[in-house]
Order: C-alpha cells, then sequence, then structure tokens
C-alpha cells in the first residue's frame, strides 16, 4: 500500500511540473539502489523536482567494462525502463549538445570529477551540479573552477546540509547563547566488515569525504579556513586510523573510521565535528542508529540544546521509506528532501534565468577553502594520532 501511495504520490507530483523546466544531464548514475547519481535521477523521474527534466544518462561504467559485473544487471533493468524518454550514453562524447541552458550533475568517483567536468564544459552545458568533494586535491579544483569561469559556466556543490533543518536549528539556538560552542555529529550506517571496501571507494579519505560537509559548514557559517585555524585537537579516545585492504585492488588504504576535533579559530570561535563511518557511540552515551546526525550548542560544559536529524516525525518518514524499499542505501531515506531542495533550487534558478548561485547553495570557492581545510586538517590529525 506504501509503495502504491508513494508512486501516486509521485503521479501527481510530476503532472503538476512546472512550465519552466531545466534540463538536467546525470554522469555517473552508479547501481540503482546505491549510488548517489541514480538516486539524483531517480526523484527527477518520480516527478519530485519540478523544475527539472532529465534528459540523459551517461553511466561509463556499466555501459561499458562492468556491464557484466555487480550491479550490471540491475542498471541495465533501469535503462529499459526509462530509455524511452531519457538518452543514455557511455561518454559525454556521445551526448548531443545542448541548444538552451542545461545542468549536468557530477557524482563519479572523486578522482574522475575534473576530467568529467572539462568534457562538460566542451559538450556545450551552462552548468554543472558537482557532488562533493569536487576533485582530490585543491589544485585540482582551482583549475576547475577557473576553467568554469573562463568558459561562462557556473558551478554549484552538492553539499546538501548547508540547507538542513537539524543546522539550521542549532546555528539558530547557538545565535541565542552567547560563548557556545558548537559541535557537530555525523554517521553512516557502514559495518566494520564494509570498510575495506568503503575505503577503497572513497580512497580521498574521510575528511575529503564523508566529513567534507561539516567542514563545508565550518567554511559557510563559521568562518573557519584553512588561514583561521588557531588550535586542533583531536578526540583521542574517540578516533580510530585504520589500514584496510581493498577488495578489487588488493591494496592498502590508510584513513579514519571515525575521527573527533574541536577546532579554536584565531579568533576565539570553538566547534567541534564527530563523524563516524560505522555509527558506534558517541561521547556521553548516545548511541547512533544508521546515519543520525545532530548538531548541538553547549556552555561551559554544558549541552543547551541538541537537535537530531531525524526528529520524530522524520524519524516516521524514514522508517516508512526504509519499509518500502529496503535495498536503498539508509541515507538515502533520511537526507531525501534535502537532495530534493538542492536540485529544486538550482533547476528553478537556471529556468528562471537567473544569475549567481541560488540561495544557499555553496559555490565552487566554498569547495575550494574546504578541501584546503580538509588538507590542513588531515596531517594535523594524524600527528596527533599516529
Amino acid at each position: 500500500m506504501l509503495r502504491a501511495a508513494l508512486t501516486t504520490s509521485a503521479r501527481l507530483r510530476s503532472a503538476a511540473r512546472r512550465a519552466k523546466t531545466t534540463d538536467v544531464a546525470l554522469v555517473g548514475c552508479g547501481m540503482p539502489g546505491r549510488g548517489m547519481g541514480w538516486y539524483h535521477a531517480k526523484q527527477i523521474l518520480d516527478g519530485e523536482v519540478p523544475s527539472a527534466k532529465l534528459t540523459d544518462v551517461v553511466e561509463p561504467w556499466f555501459l561499458g567494462g562492468g556491464a557484466d559485473g555487480p550491479g550490471g544487471a540491475e542498471f541495465a533493468a533501469f535503462k529499459r525502463e526509462y530509455e524511452g524518454s531519457v538518452r543514455f550514453h557511455s561518454s559525454i562524447a556521445d551526448m548531443p549538445e545542448p541548444d538552451g541552458p542545461k545542468m549536468a550533475m557530477v557524482c563519479t568517483r572523486t578522482a574522475d570529477m575534473p576530467g568529467f567536468v572539462e568534457e562538460i564544459v566542451a559538450n556545450g552545458c551552462s552548468h554543472v551540479f558537482l557532488e562533493k568533494p569536487g576533485a582530490p586535491t585543491v589544485g585540482e579544483l582551482e583549475d576547475l573552477r577557473d576553467g568554469c569561469k573562463a568558459a561562462g559556466v557556473e558551478v554549484f556543490m552538492g553539499f546538501n546540509k548547508n540547507v538542513t533543518a537539524y543546522v539550521t536549528k542549532g546555528r539558530e539556538a547557538l545565535a541565542k547563547c552567547p560563548g557556545g560552542e558548537f559541535t557537530l555529529v555525523h554517521h553512516n550506517a557502514y559495518t566494520a566488515d564494509e570498510l575495506p571496501e568503503c575505503f577503497e571507494r572513497n580512497a580521498e579519505g574521510m575528511l575529503k569525504n564523508m566529513a567534507i560537509h561539516e567542514l563545508a559548514l565550518l567554511v559557510t557559517f563559521f568562518g573557519v579556513t584553512s588561514d583561521t585555524l588557531g588550535d586542533v585537537v583531536a578526540d583521542k579516545a574517540y578516533s580510530s586510523c585504520e589500514t584496510r585492504v581493498g577488495p578489487s585492488s588488493g591494496n592498502e588504504f590508510t584513513d579514519f573510521s571515525r575521527i573527533g576535533f574541536t577546532i579554536t579559530t584565531k579568533e576565539g570561535a570553538k566547534v567541534s565535528v564527530y563523524a563516524d563511518r560505522c555509527g558506534l557511540e558517541m561521547p556521553g552515551g548516545a548511541m547512533a542508529d544508521g546515519g543520525m546526525m545532530y548538531s548541538s550548542v553547549s556552555k561551559l560544559g554544558i549541552v543547551q540544546s541538541r537537535d537530531i536529524m531525524p526528529d520524530k516525525e522524520l524519524e516516521d518518514v524514514v522508517a516508512a521509506r526504509a519499509k518500502a524499499f529496503p535495498d536503498y542505501m539508509p541515507y538515502f531515506h533520511l537526507q531525501h528532501d534535502d537532495y530534493i531542495t538542492l536540485k529544486e533550487r538550482c533547476c528553478a534558478h537556471i529556468a528562471n534565468g537567473a544569475a549567481g548561485a541560488p540561495e544557499g547553495i555553496a559555490t565552487v570557492q566554498v569547495a575550494c577553502d574546504t578541501l584546503k581545510l580538509a588538507e590542513t586538517l588531515k596531517p594535523l590529525l594524524e600527528k596527533q594520532l599516529l
């Protein structure tokens, strides 16, 4: 019944689609149920992003060497379902050049992002929606930024926590608590047995992958950059840096499975970040299930407020989605609405012919500052932990 209700709701939303829409090309679909690109595509195809129209899917792996591997059959079924209304390509070069504004969403491996963006610019797309972190290094991301600027291509970043309720509420609580300290907590739903694949697939490391969302918030709202860092203290009791062997390559990957640290800026602002790939117990005894995250404000060691995602209302919605679609990545259900908000703001902005970046959407310059912060923090934290 729930699945039917969700389908009916999607059809109603699709019927109410705006007259002005933005054509969207997805680059890097990934495996249905697990790929972030696929979930972006699904939300558009389900009519949940009124200002977006998915015209193209570029998937080099499953339309190439990965067709017969894990996830290949699932992608083939997805393609068969939608290829009458969506064009599928194995490369960007095969995609027709647009005859008007078009946004390309890049959801590939981080190492491949700069090359794909270069191809997108050459293809004639007017806008790029780039998933985090955008590039493996600051230098590569700055080159990407400069190349897009020279071509007149706007780049929006997929930092969804900029528009998330628990962050907004937490910032509002901090504003009412002079001298308060702000903490951001982020959990993934991986098990310990899944860490080798996680470390391999996200070889750029936790600070440039999972925790990049929190670092972007520090840059955007708290004035934290590599230049404003005063003191950085790792929570040694909480943090863990491990070496795992990647199942595909057989190579060793060393990364944080969980990391906690507190930053004090040169101006005296204090913020803390805790991130755990496996959602283990947090300091103070709070247990995280799946992808739960929260913000908290404390003063003189006493917690003044705590805003959780999911809250009680969202928890019921997430549980219903998880029951209807148990094979999806858990964080899809948790952040479903935020992903819609990001895409809708970007596509409505483009459809209306507006300049610059939409409200609340991170720019590529914010991404550059965030990536530079990650590169600065990594050796500082490793020195304290290794």
